[in-house]
């Protein structure tokens, strides 16, 4: 019994990741189909009105909220902070809100430019001043995707589910 259980719920979980795949493509197809248009940016989101912008770190503000914020953007927020780590290119100078400015930014790059993704519980600000320095480059409009993964790593392939599928099916006729 208990080893039917376990294999209805791996065809479950077989299922739900067609549907997701298949509603994936659909989704893609549809994409491709649609020209692209250019529009004004969405209302509330001014940054884009006043040419480049940057998100940098308050540098008066408490050093514990700066650093809840850097380690939420470095973690949950998907920020690219290998660079401010030990030996990377921004690494130096070793402080916590020149730290944190390059991971704020990255995130806020990454995030559309919005103003509410440069926030950080107000340890942060927006700048029309390039932060950038030596070898160490802060992201700018556009030189930054999207760091969220993609649930089924891009291209959808179906030959692997029919596979997966093919197996469940020879193992429930046993």
């Amino acid at each position: 019994m208990r080893n039917k259980v376990l294999v209805l719920q791996c065809l479950l979980l077989l299922h739900c990741c067609v549907v997701l795949a298949m509603e994936t493509t659909a989704q893609e197809k549809a994409e491709s189909a649609i020209p692209e248009t250019t529009l004004s940016p969405p209302e509330g989101n001014t940054t884009f009105l006043g040419g480049t912008s940057w998100c940098v770190a308050h540098s008066g503000v408490s050093q514990i909220d700066l650093q809840n914020a850097l380690d939420w953007a470095c973690g949950l927020g998907m920020a690219d902070c290998k660079p401010i780590q030990q030996g990377g290119a921004c690494f130096d100078p070793d402080t916590l809100v020149s730290h944190a400015s390059y991971a704020f930014n990255n995130y806020y790059q990454q995030n559309g430019n919005s103003d509410i993704a440069c926030n950080f519980g107000g340890t942060a600000t927006l700048s029309n001043i390039d932060p950038s320095h030596g070898k160490c480059n802060f992201a700018s409009p556009g030189s930054v995707r999207s760091s969220a993964p993609c649930l089924l790593g891009g291209k959808t392939s179906f030959p692997w589910l029919k596979f997966a599928g093919i197996l469940l099916l020879l193992y429930l006729r046993r």
